[in-house]
């Protein structure tokens, strides 16, 4: 096994969240494909991850490697951008948990673009507006 292998460590990863994800949906009713249980769909989704996960350890045996780096202030950027969502949307509301998610998270990209960061933003509004109307969610949007 080597971890140093950037495809190798995403698939042991996606693999690792499957089971977790799939092992907590068990202790939910599975119920039948005709009528399905609370369960079944967590664990057909994480079924399919691991799969993935799967392929992808698979995979990097036969592709160049890829060396695994790791940067810092990306990682930090990350979760700066996804505290900063879930703070703004507890105390402000989601819009401007969404915009901050957005124009924070692009800075751990290659590139920055503000036209594109503000599409982003609109997409993940329109989103939360219809998972708000369409689904009933309670989303703190305004």
């Amino acid at each position: 096994m080597n971890f140093s292998n950037r495809n190798f460590v995403r698939g042991l990863f996606l693999m690792a969240i499957a089971l977790l994800f799939g092992l907590v949906a068990m202790k939910y009713q599975i119920g039948e494909l005709s009528r399905s249980g609370p369960g079944l769909f967590p664990v057909m989704v994480s079924s399919f991850l691991f799969f993935i996960g799967l392929l992808s350890v698979v995979r990097s045996h036969f592709v160049e490697h890829v060396p695994l780096d790791y940067n810092v202030k990306n990682i930090a950027l990350i979760l700066l951008s996804l505290v900063g969502f879930a703070v703004l949307s507890e105390y402000v509301n989601m819009i401007v948990g969404i915009i901050f998610l957005t124009f924070v998270s692009t800075f751990a990209g290659t590139s920055y673009s503000v036209v594109r960061n503000v599409k982003i933003a609109i997409g993940l509004i329109a989103v939360a507006f219809a998972f708000k109307q369409f689904l009933g969610l309670s989303l703190p949007l305004y």
